[in-house]
């Protein structure tokens, strides 16, 4: 799993602009945490929606992509429950069913009191391309 862990986190980007940290990985779940900073607030001092989805795509795809195969989001929806300002939040992605083509995630982001801030769903397609391959030659 570290292989898979070291992979999402240099390629990503966009998650490590946002001072995303992949914690772990393991079979069909993940961790990741994002410590918040005065660039991760909206207008009105609270977390930007964008950046909690960040951290819970990461997560996500991070779980998603654990079994070592592509798999890419063909669907998203996050709930916002809590808002949050400071701290630190955190990202659990678990799987909840995987077929050969699709399959399903959950990822449940939390704060420094474990409250739930927001709930994210998504669904992947599963492609047959192995991920170490993305990108090679």
């Amino acid at each position: 799993m570290d292989d898979i862990k070291a992979f999402i986190s240099e390629r990503d980007r966009f998650a490590r602009l946002c001072g995303i940290e992949l914690l772990e990985v393991g079979p069909g779940r993940s961790r990741a945490r994002m410590a918040l900073t005065a660039e991760h607030l909206n207008g009105v001092g609270s977390v930007h929606g964008g950046a909690i989805f960040t951290l819970a795509d990461l997560a996500f795809a991070a779980a998603s992509n654990s079994h070592g195969t592509v798999a890419v989001a063909i669907n998203v929806s996050i709930s916002y429950t809590k808002a949050a300002a400071t701290g630190t939040l955190t990202a659990h992605a678990e799987e909840v069913a995987r077929h050969p083509k699709l399959a399903s995630y959950t990822v449940r982001v939390t704060d420094d009191s474990d409250d739930l801030v927001a709930i994210f769903q998504g669904m992947v397609y599963r492609k047959r391309e192995p991920l170490t391959e993305v990108g090679a030659g």
